[in-house]
């Protein structure tokens, strides 16, 4: 397997983690995390201890939710929250151009635009989450406290 660490994607997401505290470092997984619950099967953890980093068009701008994987980013709430009329789910084109991630990989931190970010309050339920670090195989291990902090993320009820 060719050395995911140097692949730029996932180099956006260590120099991100180093830039707020060299203590977490990324993780290469010998399976792939591409789903919640494939990453949860891999790091022997709960579902709902993975972050789900989706990216929401709304009306003419985007939002990154950041939910437990055990749960639904419910859209009407962003859609109260925001005050936008139009949420629904970025295509994945729109998620490559504003996130630089593809679909599966798609971390909270190292994009390539500044994204206005939304927490889902029930991540707060794990001492430790994991979220992907710019590729299905890589993943980072953080805590909701440093998770908010590194996103600078807007906590809320987002999910159903």
């Amino acid at each position: 397997m060719e050395n995911l660490l140097e692949k730029e994607s996932v180099k956006r997401v260590i120099k991100a983690l180093n830039e707020f505290d060299s203590k977490f470092k990324v993780e290469v997984l010998n399976s792939s995390a591409r789903t919640a619950v494939d990453a949860a099967n891999s790091l022997k953890c709960e579902v709902g201890a993975i972050v789900k980093s989706l990216l929401l068009r709304a009306d003419d701008g985007f939002v990154l939710c950041l939910v437990s994987g055990d749960k639904k980013c419910s859209l009407n709430k962003v859609k109260k929250i925001t005050g936008k009329k139009d949420v629904c789910m970025a295509n994945a084109e729109d998620v490559k151009k504003k996130t630089g991630y593809t679909i599966g990989g798609v971390s909270p931190i190292g994009h390539i635009n500044n994204l206005e970010i939304m927490i889902d309050e029930k991540l707060n339920r794990f001492k430790d989450i994991f979220a992907a670090a710019g590729h299905p195989n890589a993943v980072f291990k953080i805590d909701f406290k440093s998770l908010k902090e590194i996103t600078k993320g807007a906590i809320f009820n987002i999910t159903e």
